[in-house]
């Protein structure tokens, strides 16, 4: 075809191994500008030039490509913000603050690779955090890598998995948006990290565990009961209102959660809608939640004028809400006291499945009372069904905890 213009294509020209043309479009900021357009013939160019001019008539048209980390910081305010739940939004904030806009973040949206990609993922699997993010440094005393002792505190294979995951739905949405032609974070694959297998509480260490905060006369006894008899989530339990609770007919609705996100405590719904239930409460959880009742009440008249009102069922001596962080130190203290071994809070839910299994409870049963979303999560906990010995124990626990319990 030859460089002759057509009619109406007084802004295509030939440029370099190919053709250029413009329209003028108003920016986002109000601006007037040209932008341009290219192709190796003037036919594909013509085709963008016409695209071009429709969308300049629909409203603003960006005329350069945003930075990954500006387009990030779009994405979390415009679209993650909105329409995911605040915790979720947060950890996507982390995950660009921390690894992607640090290893990526100043290359063009529009120019980003395959390789830039993978040469991030494999740079950040060795990166120390320590000294990436100046942890060290910060310290009055620094003691690793601001004094030449690096710690070597690199990410998990888990957590760079995870920020390759932010980083592709970061880029599905820009392609939807018609601002890249592919997503090329989803053309990296980042080996899945093993397992953690975890060791949950047998039924014996559960027994001495409330056994031990029972006779302590522990606030948080009541909490303890829930997380193991019911599974209950940290947020969960600490999100409980006394409007949830039927302590006449047995039942507890679990419906909300508390968690602390972006330095505030926020009252919000459940993880998910299978998380979202109504359970029957056992005889020692409806003995455990009528003592905490009282000991509420008591420590309502005691602090007096100080006192803030809630409807929550676990408070502070004035009413206040519960830190989750100091949940997970006082969980923590009492299993010391206990004289058992350390596990993590979440471990509870499956001690939990544990008791269920050793209950013979039915998987689909078992499936409600933890609420998880699949069955295949509750049937990894059945294939570890406990010994006779502790099916007998666990039979015993119900008798043996029923006569701990405060009257």
């Amino acid at each position: 075809m030859s460089g002759k213009r057509g009619n109406g294509e007084g802004s295509i020209y030939p440029y370099k191994n190919g053709f250029a043309a413009y329209a003028w479009v108003t920016t986002p900021d109000g601006r007037k500008k040209r932008k341009y357009v290219y192709g190796k013939t003037r036919t594909e160019v013509h085709d963008k030039w016409i695209k071009l001019h429709a969308e300049a008539k629909k409203g603003p048209v960006a005329t350069s490509a945003p930075t990954l980390e500006q387009y990030l910081t779009y994405w979390l305010r415009e679209v993650v913000e909105p329409d995911l739940k605040p915790k979720t939004a947060e950890t996507y904030a982390m995950h660009v603050r921390l690894y992607i806009a640090p290893g990526i973040g100043h290359k063009r949206i529009d120019k980003l690779t395959v390789r830039d990609v993978r040469t991030w993922v494999n740079d950040l699997l060795e990166q120390c955090q320590c000294c990436a993010q100046g942890k060290d440094a910060r310290r009055e005393e620094p003691r690793c890598c601001a004094v030449g002792r690096c710690c070597d505190q690199v990410p998990s294979r888990r957590t760079v998995q995870d920020s390759r995951a932010v980083l592709r739905s970061a880029l599905t949405n820009a392609m939807t948006e018609e601002l890249i032609s592919k997503n090329v974070a989803g053309l990296v694959k980042v080996r899945s990290a093993r397992k953690v297998k975890r060791d949950p509480w047998s039924v014996e260490e559960a027994r001495k565990f409330l056994e031990a905060a029972s006779t302590a006369r522990d606030p948080l006894y009541a909490a303890y009961v829930l997380i193991l008899v019911l599974g209950f989530r940290r947020g969960e339990v600490l999100g409980l209102t006394w409007q949830n609770v039927n302590l006449d007919a047995g039942e507890v609705t679990v419906q909300l959660q508390l968690q602390r996100i972006r330095r505030r405590l926020v009252h919000d719904e459940t993880k998910t809608e299978a998380s979202t239930a109504v359970l029957p409460l056992p005889a020692i959880c409806v003995t455990a939640l009528r003592v905490r009742r009282k000991e509420q009440e008591a420590a309502k008249q005691a602090a007096g004028e100080l006192w803030t009102d809630s409807d929550f069922v676990f408070t502070t001596r004035y009413g206040t809400p519960i830190e989750p962080r100091n949940f997970n130190r006082s969980f923590a203290d009492r299993t010391s006291k206990a004289g058992i071994r350390r596990i993590r809070l979440h471990d509870t839910r499956h001690t939990c499945g544990s008791l269920l299994a050793a209950l013979d409870v039915h998987p689909r049963i078992a499936m409600q009372i933890l609420r998880h979303s699949k069955i295949a999560v509750t049937m990894e906990i059945y294939t570890h069904v406990p010994s006779e010995a502790t099916r007998k124990a666990l039979r015993r626990l119900g008798k043996h905890l029923g006569k701990q319990d405060r009257k």
